[in-house]
Protein backbone atom coordinates (compact mmCIF):
# COMPACT_ATOMS: atom_id res chain seq x y z
CA UNK A 1 0.00 0.00 0.00
CA UNK A 2 1.41 3.25 -1.04
CA UNK A 3 1.61 6.26 1.81
CA UNK A 4 2.77 9.60 1.20
CA UNK A 5 3.64 11.11 4.64
CA UNK A 6 4.61 15.36 4.59
CA UNK A 7 6.73 16.72 7.03
CA UNK A 8 8.02 19.99 7.89
CA UNK A 9 5.56 22.56 8.25
CA UNK A 10 4.96 24.94 10.76
CA UNK A 11 4.63 28.54 12.06
CA UNK A 12 7.44 30.68 10.49
CA UNK A 13 7.80 34.22 10.43
CA UNK A 14 7.39 36.40 7.46
CA UNK A 15 11.18 36.05 5.77
CA UNK A 16 11.54 32.81 6.89
CA UNK A 17 12.29 29.71 5.79
CA UNK A 18 10.93 25.90 5.94
CA UNK A 19 11.61 22.94 4.26
CA UNK A 20 9.29 20.26 3.85
CA UNK A 21 9.76 16.53 3.14
CA UNK A 22 7.46 14.20 1.49
CA UNK A 23 8.16 10.55 2.10
CA UNK A 24 6.79 7.55 0.20
CA UNK A 25 6.45 3.80 0.97
CA UNK A 26 5.15 1.04 -0.88
CA UNK A 27 6.04 0.33 -4.29
CA UNK A 28 5.50 2.53 -6.64
CA UNK A 29 5.67 1.67 -10.41
CA UNK A 30 6.42 4.13 -13.38
CA UNK A 31 6.57 7.48 -11.77
CA UNK A 32 5.69 10.49 -14.17
CA UNK A 33 5.68 13.40 -11.99
CA UNK A 34 5.93 14.76 -8.85
CA UNK A 35 4.82 18.08 -7.07
CA UNK A 36 3.85 20.06 -3.83
CA UNK A 37 0.27 21.36 -3.83
CA UNK A 38 -1.17 23.84 -1.76
CA UNK A 39 -5.17 24.66 -0.34
CA UNK A 40 -6.58 27.42 1.55
CA UNK A 41 -10.19 27.20 2.97
CA UNK A 42 -12.77 28.21 0.36
CA UNK A 43 -10.34 28.01 -2.63
CA UNK A 44 -9.38 25.35 -5.18
CA UNK A 45 -6.01 23.29 -4.81
CA UNK A 46 -3.40 25.05 -6.49
CA UNK A 47 0.23 23.57 -7.88
CA UNK A 48 2.94 25.07 -6.42
CA UNK A 49 6.41 23.05 -7.97
CA UNK A 50 6.56 20.45 -10.14
CA UNK A 51 9.32 17.85 -10.81
CA UNK A 52 8.95 15.52 -14.07
CA UNK A 53 10.60 12.49 -14.04
CA UNK A 54 14.48 13.10 -15.60
CA UNK A 55 14.38 16.24 -13.91
CA UNK A 56 13.03 19.24 -15.12
CA UNK A 57 11.24 21.82 -12.50
CA UNK A 58 8.58 24.18 -13.01
CA UNK A 59 6.72 26.33 -10.25
CA UNK A 60 4.00 28.86 -10.10
CA UNK A 61 4.47 32.19 -10.42
CA UNK A 62 3.82 33.29 -6.73
CA UNK A 63 6.80 31.51 -5.92
CA UNK A 64 9.49 31.33 -8.42
CA UNK A 65 12.87 32.22 -7.20
CA UNK A 66 11.64 31.22 -3.25
CA UNK A 67 10.68 28.12 -3.35
CA UNK A 68 12.98 24.80 -4.78
CA UNK A 69 11.94 21.52 -4.91
CA UNK A 70 14.08 18.60 -5.23
CA UNK A 71 13.91 14.39 -5.23
CA UNK A 72 16.45 12.36 -4.18
CA UNK A 73 17.08 8.68 -5.25
CA UNK A 74 13.95 7.30 -3.85
CA UNK A 75 10.33 8.57 -3.90
CA UNK A 76 10.91 10.78 -1.54
CA UNK A 77 10.94 14.60 -2.27
CA UNK A 78 11.62 18.04 -0.87
CA UNK A 79 10.16 21.63 -0.65
CA UNK A 80 12.43 24.48 -0.03
CA UNK A 81 10.80 27.32 1.37
CA UNK A 82 12.63 30.57 1.47
CA UNK A 83 11.28 34.45 1.92
CA UNK A 84 8.27 32.88 3.21
CA UNK A 85 5.29 35.38 2.80
CA UNK A 86 1.81 35.68 4.49
CA UNK A 87 0.06 34.84 1.80
CA UNK A 88 2.10 31.52 1.31
CA UNK A 89 0.19 30.21 4.77
CA UNK A 90 -2.08 26.97 3.45
CA UNK A 91 -1.72 23.14 3.86
CA UNK A 92 0.83 21.74 1.77
CA UNK A 93 0.24 18.61 -0.03
CA UNK A 94 2.59 16.23 -1.68
CA UNK A 95 1.60 14.04 -4.89
CA UNK A 96 2.75 11.28 -6.99
CA UNK A 97 1.56 11.33 -10.60
CA UNK A 98 2.08 7.05 -12.56
CA UNK A 99 0.73 5.83 -15.26
CA UNK A 100 -1.99 4.40 -13.57
CA UNK A 101 -3.04 6.71 -10.74
CA UNK A 102 -2.17 9.47 -8.57
CA UNK A 103 -1.57 9.43 -5.02
CA UNK A 104 -1.59 12.69 -2.23
CA UNK A 105 -0.30 12.72 1.15
CA UNK A 106 -2.62 13.62 4.20
CA UNK A 107 -0.90 17.43 4.06
CA UNK A 108 1.05 19.90 6.32
CA UNK A 109 0.01 23.33 7.59
CA UNK A 110 2.35 26.46 6.56
CA UNK A 111 1.67 29.39 8.59
CA UNK A 112 3.57 32.37 7.94
CA UNK A 113 2.97 35.15 9.87
CA UNK A 114 3.52 39.18 9.55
Amino acid sequence: QVQLVESGGGLVQAGGSLRLSCAASGTIFSINAMGWYRQVPGKQREKVAGIISGGPTNYADSVKGRFTISRDNAKNMYLQMNNLKPEDTAVYYCKIETRLKDYWGQGTQVTVSS
